[in-house]
């Protein structure tokens, strides 16, 4: 799994184009603020671990990264743009909705962005060492 978190001021998406059948019509698009922003591609080599194994990692993560930038706010993103490999669609969703609920129980404001979408995005991340952070978990 490869994993690039931006600390963003203000995080805003628009759904513009969708690229996988069978994926529910999303909202219309949100804005978050003072977040953590979650870029994740989960790779073919995650499926050979278990879903619980391979989520626990990243919501450690996760949890790490939101403490550094002193948020409770996180939104994952699904981004097979990180690696050429993929894990299947399922694993991938599976894989996210055991995170958010993870991190939710812990007292994270949680949100996903819609999954099987291109989307418009804008980002404002402020410019210090820890507003991004790459990880291969």
């Amino acid at each position: 799994m490869k994993v690039l978190v931006f600390y963003t001021k203000s995080f805003s998406y628009a759904p513009k184009e969708k690229n996988l059948k069978n994926t529910p019509v999303p909202d219309s698009g949100n804005t978050f603020s003072n977040c953590i922003l979650a870029f994740i591609q989960v790779e073919a080599t995650d499926e050979e671990n278990d879903v619980k194994s391979r989520e626990k990692k990243l919501v450690n993560h996760l949890k790490w990264t939101a403490r550094k930038n002193n948020t409770q706010n996180i939104v994952l993103h699904s981004f097979a743009h990180l690696s050429n490999s993929k894990a299947s669609v399922p694993f991938t969703q599976e894989i996210f909705n055991a995170a958010q609920t993870r991190l939710e129980n812990a007292g994270y404001q949680i949100a996903q962005t819609p999954f099987g979408y291109f989307l418009d995005l804008k980002i404002d991340a402020p410019g210090f060492s820890l507003a991004r952070i790459w990880a291969e978990l």
